[in-house]
């Protein structure tokens, strides 16, 4: 698996940021069982950066927490069976499942952190396994959908032993 990490924020990381995406992002794809070795790339920003692409990508002009850019279209959230009918979804040269691009907005988890009382490390921890859920299909437009991400999002932390108390 191949997960690039590239940090734009201009400012001082106090945590081992690339080994918690690293982790979660593994959690995630085994968490899902999927079937495939995948390619994710991830990238920290701060607010105004984030904002941008916010209001680029989504046109709405506020900074947030984070974005999620799927590369795949799922027939369900988390049904891989339909994947390989479509080669454009696997990298050429390194035969990986491309499952998209994730930003994060690191003022938004040293905010949040404090907002919520827990660690840095657990609010980066669940920005990525929340966005990793959306490169596998899931939403959260209905209090079904966003329960049941809550729940996958809760379980991905806890196999990794990262809680509120973090």
């Amino acid at each position: 698996m191949n997960i690039y990490i590239e940090n734009e924020y201009e400012k001082t990381i106090d945590i081992d940021y690339k080994s918690i995406i690293t982790s979660v992002v593994t959690e995630a794809v085994n968490f899902v069982d999927c079937p495939y070795e995948c390619e994710v790339n991830v990238t920290l920003v701060d607010n105004d950066r984030i904002r941008n692409i916010n209001r680029e990508q989504r046109n709405i002009d506020k900074a947030t927490d984070v974005l999620s850019f799927p590369m795949l279209e799922y027939d369900m959230a988390g049904d891989f069976s339909n994947i390989e009918n479509d080669l454009s979804y696997f990298n050429p040269d390194t035969g990986e499942l491309m499952l998209g691009d994730i930003v994060i907005s690191y003022d938004k988890v040293i905010f949040q952190s404090e907002e919520y009382n827990h660690s840095r490390k657990r609010e980066l921890a669940f920005l990525t396994a929340h966005s990793m859920l959306h490169l596998f299909g899931y939403d959260h437009m209905d209090d079904d959908e966003r329960l049941e991400m809550e729940e996958k999002q809760n379980l991905i932390l806890k196999n990794l032993g990262i809680t509120r108390e973090d």
